[in-house]
């Protein structure tokens, strides 16, 4: 595979990623881990417009479905040890640079979240870091998830009436991973990571139904997904270990339960930049960490070499990694924290 790199921005701290569909066009959204920019740009990495410059703390964005460009976003989670205040926030278009910020609703330790899709109802899903804290890398109050059913309006949400979440989950010490997962029937579901295990959670089929969650695994997780990268017709568990760890392990089914078939061999230190999917039409699995030499990774499967690292990058650092096609052509945005950078690889074979 040939990389092309090209740096689209520099922004401190930047972190969180998604595209976002605004005014007919489809678009992406960077914005930063501390106090800085929410920024929009054109698929050619052109910077269009800014949405706020404070107060950040933005570890997930996602656009509520069928809109045009609104989005919902985590709002001051500024560290594991400062986000007390965190929250989910609904941002409107209103005009160029003029967004509009809500609370939707305030939820403390917030780190991921996702808007699934099932029998027809929008699901909102949020993962918690934690639940309390009370000192530096405090660890005593494990995280949770939470769930709603997401209204098709919004506009009524505000600080003073918010959303009421359920939890339908706790004890997830270090609840660090998220990934969402289509399955083969186009349905979503949430592959969640902890020092647990890893849990996939499926959204009620039915208007009123009951959330589903299967136990994958008990060891450590800090991110998980699933992808058949061997392509035998069985997805893979594609992990890394253990929270914010330097170890990348892949498990396969077998008789129904996932069971450790390779370690990658070299230690990364503080693993965090995750992305499974097809580029250039071959099942691949991304990855980047953000100490020592800061790779980025390109995992595949070859049948006489078994699985194979292709380096994308070095001395970057990456956070976060998205994938888009534009053109016929696979391109993938990091947010490369290290080095307050914002890049496209454009990945041709």
């Amino acid at each position: 595979m040939k990389v092309n790199k090209k740096v689209i921005g520099e922004l401190e701290k930047c972190y969180a990623m998604t595209m976002l569909h605004y005014n007919g066009k489809d678009h992406f959204l960077v914005a930063a881990e501390k106090v800085n920019e929410c920024r929009l740009y054109d698929l050619d990495g052109n910077q269009e417009e800014v949405l706020w410059s404070e107060p950040g703390g933005i570890m997930t964005m996602q656009q509520v479905p069928g809109s045009n460009g609104q989005f919902l976003s985590t709002r001051k989670f500024y560290s594991p040890n400062d986000s007390k205040n965190a929250s989910i926030v609904v941002v409107t278009p209103m005009g160029k640079d003029d967004w509009e910020v809500r609370v939707l609703v305030k939820l403390p330790f917030v780190h991921r979240f996702d808007i699934l899709q099932a029998g027809g109802k929008n699901y909102l899903i949020a993962c918690c870091l934690k639940t309390d804290h009370e000192y530096k890398d405090d660890w005593r109050f494990p995280g949770k998830v939470c769930v709603a059913e997401l209204p098709d309006d919004l506009s009524t949400y505000t600080y003073d009436h918010q959303l009421e979440m359920k939890t339908i989950k706790d004890g997830m010490l270090k609840n660090h991973g998220y990934y969402r997962h289509v399955e083969k029937d186009g349905s979503t579901s949430s592959i969640v990571s902890c020092d647990n295990g890893v849990y996939q959670f499926f959204p009620p089929q039915t208007p009123g139904g009951e959330w589903r969650v299967e136990e994958l695994i008990n060891d450590p997780a800090s991110d998980g997904l699933l992808l058949d990268i061997n392509q035998d017709g069985e997805e893979e568990l594609c992990v890394i270990t253990p929270f914010h760890g330097d170890t990348i392990k892949i498990y396969q089914k077998k008789n129904g339960k996932y069971e450790l078939d390779y370690t990658y061999p070299e230690k990364l230190d503080f693993l965090h930049a995750i992305f499974g999917g097809k580029i250039c039409g071959k099942p691949t699995w991304i990855l980047g960490h953000r100490k020592g030499e800061r790779y980025l990774l390109a995992f595949t499967y070859d049948k006489e070499k078994g699985y194979v690292a292709q380096e994308m990058d070095k001395g970057c650092g990456a956070a976060n990694v998205m994938h888009f096609v534009k053109d016929g052509k696979d391109y993938i945005v990091a947010t490369n924290r290290e080095v307050n950078e914002i890049a496209m690889y454009e990945l041709t074979e």
